[in-house]
């Protein structure tokens, strides 16, 4: 792929990885053929202010968790919050935790389609 369509992508997204992963994905995008750049684009990867606010109003049911397409977890939170309320506890964590799981999120992504 061309180094411009790299560094204006990691300029334009690079936010949304984790800043030790960049050198990585600009290694890979260099690497990746002309032909997965409109895939790549088209990557839907979930924006932390977004998440922040889901997480916030209903975060406490698991929400954020089945955004982030961890189904067991999301089921579990939403069953200790329903049950006894230790879920609250849970979203507290996931509030902090909350860019981190994000950014490694949307690199996982990022490298299926990468190969």
């Amino acid at each position: 792929m061309e180094q411009q369509k790299v560094d204006m992508f990691i300029a334009t997204n690079g936010k949304n990885y984790p800043e030790e992963k960049l050198g990585f994905i600009r290694d890979q995008l260099l690497a990746t053929d002309d032909s997965k750049w409109a895939m790549i684009q088209a990557l839907n990867t979930q924006d932390l202010t977004v998440m922040y606010i889901v997480s916030i109003f209903v975060g406490e049911l698991g929400v954020d968790r089945f955004m982030l397409e961890d189904v067991k977890n999301g089921v579990f939170k939403l069953l200790l919050t329903l049950c006894c309320g230790i879920g609250l506890v849970w979203w507290v964590i996931d509030l902090i935790n909350l860019p981190k799981m994000v950014k490694e999120f949307n690199f996982k992504k990022l490298q299926a389609y990468l190969g």
